[in-house]
């Protein structure tokens, strides 16, 4: 199971939380305040290239590092 990032409307706390690949977030509510205001946001990412290579290729970018 993905871990979904979300940042609360009401107080702008950000959190963290285990859910089911394409779940909603219906039932999500901020640990801080325990607002429903809720909005998922789009989280950066990295992946190795195999072969011993030590380039990673992030969210947002063209291609490997340099």
């Amino acid at each position: 199971m993905p871990i979904y990032e979300y940042r609360c409307e009401s107080c702008g706390t950000v959190f963290s939380r285990l859910q089911r690949v394409g779940a909603g977030s219906e039932g999500v509510t901020c640990p801080q305040c325990g607002s429903d205001q809720v909005e998922r946001l789009l989280s950066a990412f990295s992946s190795s290239v195999s072969g011993g290579s030590s380039s990673t290729v992030s969210a947002g970018s063209c291609g490997p590092s340099t």
